[in-house]
């Protein structure tokens, strides 16, 4: 393989953008480490200006361009990242900018990439279809395509995550890197493997875009669907970092829906990091296949933080739910007063605190003289909701679990 990105590109690269890019942390996490049995360490690009790690090839991209093209202008296509940190350094350089977005790209990512300053239009229902929005805009209005991955000065920028992890931990045994279209884990690849060639480097994507994983292995790419981690939901993978990759990386794992939400409500409650579901598909893969990683000092890189604050916040509580913190509990009672003032009082008692109260009157299927009542509670574990459900059996309420996970409660 004829190598497109070598370590002096990003040493290169690294010397350009000093100054303009946060020089991120490298902090242990140390409580998540616990729990899947290695030394795990965290590089925050999540505290970068824009905050994810596309404010270095971005820059290191825009710094290249002649006057007479910056002049004319850039392009670029994003879900979010790119375009804030294209938008971003676009700006500060006096580039006009123009992003085109797909349709379902979060309304946080879109109103920042206009705050600061670009163009945005929104185009295309997959980054494919944007991408070819974008192309045509580009050849219509004579701009510059920035593209988010697949450009050797986009890939050195990227490097420089990796020089930095050397420079910080160079003893690390292992790298886990998201992978949307290859930019950041090619670029990291070759700085991590030109310096310490025995660590080993692992990918992680989205189990409903694995089209990174498919191409290695000589298949079409099959990709589609919602997910979490829209950063990293790309179709059809880089050229150039495809080849990278297959060279560099020892392993592709892939996450699911749950396993990324998850990680991002792990990240919060034991590391008081907020990263979006790419930043997060790391650590979703380390919690999900500990027994892979036990043992070794290892690393990943928390790409994004750029997550809407009520697609947090519903991650948080389904985790709560899941773990049985939050319940939502049906209760049959005699329809008279004084019976929610009891039922309030066992529930007390045995430590649970009501958020919530609804009557089932009408629409129940109920006696007249009875009615259903959810409530929602805040408990501390599985074995809590039991205690809190045998307190309200034997203050004479039949009750069930009508949470996502079933408890099997009973009269």
């Amino acid at each position: 393989m004829t190598q497109t990105v070598t370590i002096d590109d990003i040493r290169r690269a690294a010397g350009e953008i000093a100054g303009q890019v946060v020089r991120t942390p490298t902090v242990e996490a140390r409580r998540l480490g616990e729990l899947i049995g290695c030394e795990l360490w965290l590089k925050l690009e999540n505290l970068q200006f824009t905050g994810s790690f596309k404010d270095r090839g971005s820059l290191v991209k825009l710094l290249s361009l002649t006057a007479a093209e910056r002049k004319r202008g850039v392009i670029a296509m994003s879900a979010g990242n790119h375009a804030q940190g294209v938008a971003y350094h676009a700006g500060r350089l006096g580039i006009p900018a123009t992003i085109v977005m797909p349709v379902f790209a979060p309304f946080t990512k879109v109103s920042r990439t206009r705050a600061l300053g670009a163009k945005v239009v929104l185009a295309g229902d997959t980054l494919d279809a944007s991408a070819e929005a974008g192309r045509e805009i580009a050849a219509r209005e004579g701009l510059v395509w920035v593209h988010p991955y697949d450009d050797p000065l986009i890939v050195a920028g990227q490097g420089t995550i990796g020089l930095e992890l050397m420079e910080d931990r160079p003893e690390l045994d292992c790298v886990v890197v998201p992978i949307g279209g290859g930019g950041l884990i090619g670029g990291i690849a070759t700085a991590v493997k030109a310096i310490r060639p025995e660590t080993e480097m692992v990918g992680v994507e989205a189990e409903l875009f694995p089209s990174m994983k498919q191409v290695l292995r000589g298949e079409q790419p099959r990709a589609g669907g919602t997910t979490l981690a829209d950063g990293i939901a790309v179709k059809t993978p880089g050229r150039i970092t495809r080849e990278i990759v297959r060279a560099l990386v020892a392993d592709i794992l892939l996450v699911s829906e749950t396993e990324l939400e998850a990680a991002v409500s792990a990240l919060v409650e034991l590391q008081k990091v907020v990263a979006e579901g790419a930043g997060a598909a790391g650590v979703a893969a380390l919690l999900a296949q500990p027994e892979r990683f036990r043992g070794r000092r290892v690393a990943t890189v928390i790409c994004g933080g750029n997550i809407d604050v009520r697609l947090l916040s519903g991650v948080l509580n389904r985790a709560l739910v899941r773990d049985g913190r939050l319940v939502r509990l049906r209760v049959s009672i005699i329809d008279q007063p004084g019976q929610l003032a009891k039922l309030a009082q066992v529930i007390g008692e045995t430590g649970g605190n009501i958020v919530e109260v609804v009557h089932q009157r009408l629409f129940a299927d109920v006696p007249a003289k009875q009615a259903d009542i959810d409530v929602i509670v805040e408990t501390r574990n599985q074995e809590h909701v039991q205690e809190i459900i045998q307190g309200l059996k034997q203050g004479g309420f039949a009750s069930r679990v009508l949470s996502t996970r079933s408890i099997d409660g009973g009269a």
